[in-house]
């Protein structure tokens, strides 16, 4: 049994970002019983994980078969905010039948020479998906917005083109769920530095990264806007509390089992024609 996540992290009208919100653990197996210790709190919690997953994995399974709908997972979220770590686990305990995850980088030549949502349109799911895009169309009313790319008067223009490309997915039969993985300013602090000190993770180490950090309040403010301006009934935006990352993971497979629960799949009916055969 999920907690209603979807109404629990839904963004609001007027999402405001605070620090102390991506310390939020209102899941958590804590929160329920506060005697537990945190080593404890995180075991139950990754078995209540493993729970989720295998009955997402269960609806997948009749997504694929049914062959009708698709889902598209959206993740957003500031620089070590966790959408890596999130696809990981999210779906290493799930067929790859069916899914699939798109991450969208620096655009390449033949990509700037096309429309922006040229190569997003490429990567949204087929009937029978699951997409989870790792960034996604919202860089470009974001990183492009934060370092004067694009002025205000073009950033409206795309969050209408947003809305609207979002619109034609739902009307498709695309279920759009976009998650920001919200994380601090002190957490991201420490990830960093981690990466730094650790030989082995030097490689996720960008020393760009670091300038990116010093407009942190100007990307805090985008992402409100870009947020509250295509939140939508059929493309809703979720809050996702990320400075732990089991609970992020708890939030994140909530959310996708309450959307995969709301969309009425089973399996085809058998074939008639099928009856009359024998294995032998």
């Amino acid at each position: 049994m999920t907690h209603n996540a979807r109404q629990r992290f839904g963004a609001s009208a007027k999402l405001k970002l605070h620090e102390n919100h991506a310390d939020d653990a209102a899941f958590s197996s804590r929160s329920a019983n506060p005697e537990l210790s945190k080593a404890k709190a995180k075991i139950l919690d990754r078995k209540r994980i493993a729970a989720l997953i295998d009955r997402i994995g269960a609806l997948q399974d009749k997504l694929y078969a049914q062959h009708k709908q698709k889902v598209l997972l959206i993740l957003q979220g500031m620089d070590t905010a966790g959408k890596d770590g999130t696809i990981r686990a999210m779906f290493s305990g799930i067929s790859p039948m069916g899914i699939r995850a798109a991450a969208f980088k620096q655009p390449t030549d033949n990509e700037l020479a096309h429309d922006y949502l040229w190569r997003v349109h490429q990567q949204v799911p087929v009937k029978g998906e699951i997409a989870i895009f790792n960034r996604s169309h919202y860089e470009d009313v974001l990183i492009t917005r934060v370092q004067g790319m694009i002025d205000g008067e073009e950033c409206q223009r795309r969050y209408a083109q947003i809305r609207d490309f979002e619109r034609m997915l739902a009307e498709t039969g695309t279920v759009i769920v976009k998650v920001f993985l919200h994380i601090s300013k002190e957490e991201q602090r420490q990830r960093l530095q981690e990466r730094l000190d650790d030989p082995d993770k030097q490689w996720k180490f960008n020393p760009a990264d670091v300038e990116q950090r010093k407009k942190w309040g100007e990307y805090q403010r985008a992402y409100e806007q870009a947020i509250r301006e295509t939140n939508a009934p059929h493309a809703p935006w979720y809050v996702v509390p990320a400075n732990s990352k089991t609970h992020r993971n708890l939030v994140v497979a909530s959310l996708l089992l309450e959307t995969l629960e709301g969309m009425d799949l089973a399996y085809p009916e058998p074939h008639p024609d099928l009856s009359s055969f024998t294995v032998e």
